[in-house]
């Protein structure tokens, strides 16, 4: 606030982010609504810059200032409904005297601000004509004590404010006031009048919130738009003309008559195929004629289609194959609700024989080899045909004899056919089609006479589906597998495919678990036990061991319990051990194989204290080398010069961490052996982490260091989100969380990359090098000052602590330190800190600009604990 009042008036882009950053600080704080003074000194301050008129005749500077005042007061308003309530009479004043593109802004507060006032209102009991009259006409200001109501919405209003749906006019509150309403007709007349005026978006929300108003204020006659409605009804623009939807929504045939109705029908209608529209928008009048308001609506149903959209209206909406996806879909999707009731009555070239037809053309693409959305967007047709006219037979066998032949000519669209079957079964439970498809699929695939290998993991996708549905017959299924298994028919077996043979299994056990299974043993039994002496993979003879085995060892509800057990997530991991001693060393078995989920984290790092990279060697120190050698100090700068544009010149970070058990004790994870740690990124600062494994860990003995190598794009601080994957000294596997792993920006910092035979005078020499290129480049240097009160014990002791490994100065000259810190990849941050007579200075230099809000904080962060504190 004080930076704004001594701000001179010509700044004005500066005066204008100044408000909307105190704006957005009081509102994300909840200072508005927590009625602080600060809060109260800034409304007062936005006020007193709209209530200025003398740049009203001038050159127009300080409008934009203006402009932004509206545009805060507007927000403030909208996240505290009501705290302008006060101000009504003081803004429509401002807004009639304002004719300059100020007025826009001025209408929209305005507007607003008389919307929520109304809605509040209605929420205060007794409330009627009276107060309305007041609140229009009363000039009292916005009172903020602590001891009086302010009169804004508590959160649970302006939830509800914000939420206020105009739908049956039930649901809306009102504010009772008989006729007598001429204030508030009188200012809406005024704003309807120079509505338009205003851009398009703006006088949409204008109308929003006015319809909003006269449905809470009975007395205001819907009429008051009728002079409007002609401009309405024939604007281009969606934004008014979704506005005009609304206020039908809200006023039905008490504002527009059946004439209005039908006309706007045929509108939505032509302006759906524009074709100087684009996709967007006529995808929204689509939409808007699936959810139009009708002045005397049927039935209430989520996409009920208006009476006046008749066949006839609609063939001019019908679907092409020349459509967009998204177009076609929504054109689709409206001709089948326009013609489902005409089931198998449709005639020849009409109605739902076009939309089959349209369908086939679709698929005729497909099969040809359309494109992926091709592919995609005929399985969606599909299933909206489906789901509106599965119960006429003729169409929906004719849909499932042509997906059969698609199949066989294109496998590779088995995921789509199970995706199909699998959504029109949750959608339609009640039919029966989903059943049928897999039951013709299941014919298609066992009669195949000649196998294709290609072919054969999308078949025992497919039967994997089928097998999935208890009502489906499964001996063709075995027949087919057996075939499969026969060298004569098949080389799957001696080929040893793992992937193949996993496909074959997973067949086998959904069989297990199918209803019919006293039918299917003996040749699934044969099928298993030749898989686990003949297939060449040992895995897959395991698990067809196992499979047979179980079949042929435990009773049928036995069975079905373990296999539905082995099927569910890894959440579960204790089992009953309630069945054989075989099904105890399987259950054993299981336990070793699967990684179990720690309940919380078992071990943390945390960050080992570590020296700077390139220690510097001790000896005697000459300040003035460089002047003395001028040639040597020449030469140490240049070859850092030259060595610093090597783009992989000291481009990786080393962090040192502790590997420690975390205080709470589960025996179980005393002794973790073969700890592998895998770290993930929250941002793009860095290369990704390789994952670091570590012998052992326990808690008996010392913890092991933990080396983290960090590739910084950019060297700012950062959160590593860790996990880890354990083995116990029982053998079980184990994944736990790790704690995040933070690293501070000052862990960035490095020794400047030299060789030992430049000693100090050289790192001197490229500080002074360095520090005048940036004080004379502009791009992305950037100088800077931090000033805080430190007493001249304090600051050694802070140059001791923090930053005596980056001193290239003499340690002996208190007057004025020199520090140089290098930051990977390639950056440099160079302090000059000098006591003066009223603080200490850091004066900073950076060859990268960014890094200056990070070592700010850092500065303030090390001198906060001092005895003054830092500015």
């Amino acid at each position: 606030m004080s930076v704004f009042v001594q701000c001179p008036p010509k700044f004005v882009a500066f005066r204008c982010h100044l408000l909307l950053a105190l704006t957005s600080v009081l509102i994300c704080t909840s200072c508005v609504s927590g009625r602080s003074r600060g809060s109260q000194d800034f409304l007062d301050l936005l006020l007193e810059i709209v209530q200025d008129t003398s740049d009203l005749h001038s050159d127009g500077t300080l409008r934009s200032v203006c402009a932004t005042a509206c545009d805060c007061l507007r927000e403030l308003e909208a996240c505290c409904p009501g705290l302008l309530s006060q101000r009504l009479e003081l803004l429509a004043g401002r807004r009639q005297l304002e004719s300059s593109r100020l007025h826009q802004p001025f209408a929209a507060l305005h507007t607003l601000a008389l919307r929520n006032a109304v809605y509040q209102l209605t929420q205060e009991k007794g409330a009627g004509a009276e107060h309305l009259k007041a609140l229009l006409g009363g000039i009292t200001s916005v009172a903020w004590e602590a001891d009086q109501d302010s009169g804004l919405m508590n959160n649970k209003d302006s939830a509800i404010l914000a939420s206020l749906i105009l739908g049956p006019m039930g649901v809306v509150p009102t504010l009772q006031t008989g006729p007598d309403c001429k204030e508030l007709r009188s200012v809406l007349s005024s704003l309807l009048e120079e509505s338009y005026l205003l851009t398009p978006l703006c006088q949409a929300a204008l109308l929003h919130r006015l319809t909003e108003v006269v449905a809470m204020v009975p007395g205001i006659p819907p009429a008051i738009f009728r002079a409007q409605l002609l401009r309405l009804l024939g604007t281009s623009e969606a934004c008014l003309l979704h506005s005009t939807l609304l206020m039908k929504c809200a006023f039905t045939d008490s504002l527009f008559s059946a004439e209005d109705e039908a006309f706007m029908l045929k509108r939505l209608v032509v302006l759906s195929q524009h074709p100087r529209l684009s996709t967007h928008e006529k995808l929204f009048y689509l939409d808007c004629i699936l959810h139009f308001p009708e002045n005397r609506p049927i039935s209430s149903g989520d996409e009920t289609l208006p009476v006046l959209l008749t066949p006839r209206l609609a063939s001019a909406l019908a679907p092409t194959v020349f459509n967009d996806s998204a177009t076609l879909l929504s054109r689709f999707n409206l001709l089948c609700l326009v013609h489902l009731e005409e089931g198998e009555e449709a005639e020849e070239g009409q109605g739902l024989e076009y939309l089959h037809d349209h369908l086939t053309a679709l698929l005729h693409i497909v099969e040809n080899g359309g494109s992926r959305e091709i592919v995609v967007t005929f399985f969606r047709a599909a299933f909206l045909f489906l789901f509106y006219f599965n119960h006429v037979e003729r169409y929906s066998t004719s849909l499932t004899e042509q997906l059969c032949k698609l199949y066989l000519h294109h496998t590779n669209l088995a995921p789509h056919l199970i995706n199909l079957a699998d959504q029109t079964q949750d959608r339609l439970p009640e039919s029966d089609w989903a059943v049928g498809l897999l039951t013709a699929v299941q014919r298609v695939i066992t009669s195949i006479t000649q196998l294709n290998p290609k072919d054969l993991k999308w078949h025992l996708k497919m039967l994997v589906r089928v097998a999935e549905e208890g009502e489906i017959p499964q001996t063709s299924t075995l027949s087919f597998l057996s075939r499969v298994i026969t060298p004569s028919f098949s080389s799957l077996c001696e080929s040893g495919d793992w992937r193949q043979g996993n496909g074959l299994l997973a067949v086998c056990r959904r069989l297990l678990l199918h209803p019919s299974l006293d039918s299917l043993l003996i040749p699934l039994a044969d099928i298993l036990q030749h898989l686990a002496r003949c297939y060449r993979d040992t895995d897959i003879q395991d698990h067809a061991r196992l499979y047979y085995t179980l079949l042929t060892t435990l009773s049928r509800e036995k069975l079905a319990g373990v296999m539905k057990q082995g099927a569910t997530n890894g959440e579960r991991q204790v089992k009953k051990r309630s069945l054989s001693s075989l099904m105890s060393e399987g259950e054993g078995l299981t336990s070793l194989l699967t990684i179990h989920q720690t309940e919380r984290a078992i071990f943390r790092l945390t960050e080992a204290q570590s020296e700077p990279r390139q220690e510097s060697k001790e000896g005697d120190f000459d300040e003035n080398k460089v002047e003395k050698c001028p040639d040597e100090a020449n030469a140490a700068l240049e070859a850092y010069r030259a060595q610093f544009n090597d783009p992989s010149f000291a481009s990786e970070l080393t962090l040192k961490y502790q590997l420690a058990h975390i205080d709470s004790h589960d025996s179980r994870f005393d002794q973790l052996f073969s700890i592998r740690l895998h770290f993930s990124l929250t941002d793009d600062h860095y290369e990704k982490l390789q994952d670091i494994s570590v012998p052992c860990l326990f808690r008996e003995k010392p913890s092991p260091t933990v080396k983290l190598r960090l590739k910084p794009r950019r060297p700012y601080p950062t959160t590593l989100h860790a996990s880890a994957i354990v083995t116990t000294q029982d053998g079980l596997s184990w994944h736990t969380a790790v704690p995040d792993v933070h690293v501070a920006f000052e862990q960035t910092f490095m020794l400047l990359p030299s060789p030992p035979s430049w000693g100090e005078g050289g790192r001197l020499s490229v500080f002074e090098g360095l520090w005048e290129d940036i004080c004379s480049e502009n791009g992305e240097s950037a100088i800077s000052l931090f000033c805080c009160q430190l007493k001249e014990a304090a600051l050694n002791a802070l140059v001791e602590t923090h930053f005596l490994p980056y001193l290239v100065s003499d340690p002996s000259n208190k007057e004025e330190f020199k520090l140089l810190l290098f930051l990977p990849p390639q950056c440099h941050i160079l302090l000059k800190i000098s006591s003066k007579e009223d603080a200490v200075h850091f004066s900073i230099a950076t060859d990268n600009w960014l890094l200056l809000p990070h070592i700010g904080s850092y500065l303030l962060t090390i001198t906060a604990s001092e005895e003054d504190p830092p500015s």
